[in-house]
């Protein structure tokens, strides 16, 4: 009976391979249409954001292995949607300043999430990095006005 359990779930994973989102690691980046801001801004979002919020995501080996892909790609196609720092300036005013309003509070409360900092030590984001970061929108928001 334990042998026909195991078969038949490896059989199962094998299957689910083959339902892929194809929610791709890597887009094509236009020039001109980055993120412009300081090294240290830049450095911290590409260390704690970018691979959800951005075309240049590192793919881990489980990016492409259902079901955890499924959950994955969901996560990056939806943080997509709601800000991609590599499509920053092809944003209209009125998005970059919704952005830049919700981004202190993002980062405080839920970003980057806790799913992803618990593989990801490295992007868990300080009280000094969240204070530049909540500084930084505060100050472009005021410029995009």
């Amino acid at each position: 009976m334990l042998k026909s359990f195991w078969f038949w779930t490896l059989i199962i994973l094998i299957t689910i391979q083959f339902f892929s989102l194809d929610v791709p690691a890597k887009l094509p980046i236009k020039k001109g249409e980055e993120l412009q801001a300081s090294s240290e801004v830049i450095s911290i979002l590409k260390r704690s954001c970018y691979d959800c919020h951005s075309s240049e995501v590192k793919a881990p080996w489980y990016y492409k292995v259902a079901p955890i892909s499924w959950f994955t790609q969901v996560h990056v196609k939806n943080a997509r949607a709601v800000v991609n720092f590599s499509k920053w300036n092809s944003y209209s005013k009125t998005k970059q300043l919704k952005v830049l309003d919700k981004l202190p509070k993002s980062v405080v409360i839920r970003m980057p999430m806790p799913i992803y900092t618990y593989m990801h030590k490295e992007a868990i984001l300080t009280n000094k990095e969240k204070k530049t970061l909540a500084k930084w929108a505060r100050e472009l928001k005021e410029k995009i006005k």
